[in-house]
């Protein structure tokens, strides 16, 4: 086991946040918050109006209705469904004479992001600096429509067509961080293998390139292609994300299957900010990766 997943293990079973938002916290840990949607906040807000209409504080409302204090801040603010119960208790303590009943029939999760990934999304969003490492496939935020939609076509067990909706919709809204967020500094390294894999077919593949190739003109995108000629360098261990924070605070994030991780333990994100920093070093230069690209194009 390597240090991120010993790391993220013990943090995971400490149940210890180190720091982290507690939006984000939450649902890093959780697996129980899911992404916020419109009738998600209506319904929190109800509650709220209905809990100072009665002249009760989230302390005093939270024993009554026999729930924590966090889950009824999360649960007011619209991150998260009401547990199994809660409408009933909430409905008798508050006298809200149905309200809540009729609110919370309306209630839907916003689709589209794997549960253990809204946390590091949430993030990303206002992150001023982001880098990504990736030995799998084209990261999120480069990939073209029909290269994600192979993905997600592809997947097993299979996705039903509202689901692919869905994902398809959530990574072109993503997407637009790095044309809607100029002054966020963005570099990627990805493996020289995941280009030249012709996932989706030839086409899908070149057009995928193409992109690749004008995000390159953008000033605020770096692209480095570790070639395969590097027979070992620091990103062995696998993906890695890093971000930075508008207050300047690093987080990092490692994927797997079904899984993903949100780190905040700064030892950790040190380590990895320094792995990331050789494999600079070790991946070839802007111009020699773009160079590449265009010789990978011109070989499909």
């Amino acid at each position: 086991m390597g240090l991120f997943q010993t790391s993220a293990r013990v943090r995971e079973v400490a149940g210890v946040t180190d720091g982290v938002p507690e939006d984000v916290a939450e649902g890093s840990q959780g697996r129980g918050e899911p992404e916020t949607s419109d009738s998600l906040k209506t319904f929190g807000a109800v509650v709220k109006a209905f809990r100072k209409r009665a002249g009760l504080t989230q302390e005093a409302f939270a024993p009554r209705v026999g729930y924590s204090l966090p889950t009824i801040a999360s649960i007011e603010q619209g991150r998260r469904f009401p547990p199994p119960g809660f409408v009933e208790q909430a409905e008798v303590v508050l006298d809200a004479f149905g309200a809540l009943k009729d609110a919370s029939k309306h209630l839907s999760r916003k689709p589209g992001l794997a549960s253990w990934f809204r946390p590091w999304a949430r993030l990303e969003a206002e992150a001023v600096s982001l880098y990504t490492y990736e030995n799998r496939l084209v990261p999120g935020l480069l990939q073209t429509p029909a290269y994600a939609n192979i993905l997600f076509n592809e997947q097993i067990p299979a996705l039903g067509e509202d689901q692919i909706k869905a994902q398809m919709a959530a990574r072109i809204e993503r997407k637009k961080l790095l044309t809607d967020r100029p002054d966020t500094t963005y570099s990627f390294i990805v493996e020289e293998h995941v280009l030249r894999r012709r996932t989706g077919g030839t086409e899908v593949m070149r057009e995928q390139i193409d992109h690749i190739l004008d995000l390159c003109e953008r000033r605020n995108v770096e692209f480095q292609i570790m070639p395969q000629e590097r027979g070992h360098h620091a990103g062995l261990d696998g993906p890695m994300r890093l971000l930075e924070t508008p207050e300047n605070k690093w987080y990092a994030y490692c994927e797997g299957q079904e899984t993903g991780q949100l780190i905040s333990d700064r030892k950790v994100v040190s380590i990895l900010h320094k792995r990331y920093a050789r494999m600079r070093s070790q991946a070839l230069s802007f111009e020699e990766s773009v160079s590449l690209l265009r010789e990978i194009q011109g070989a499909l």
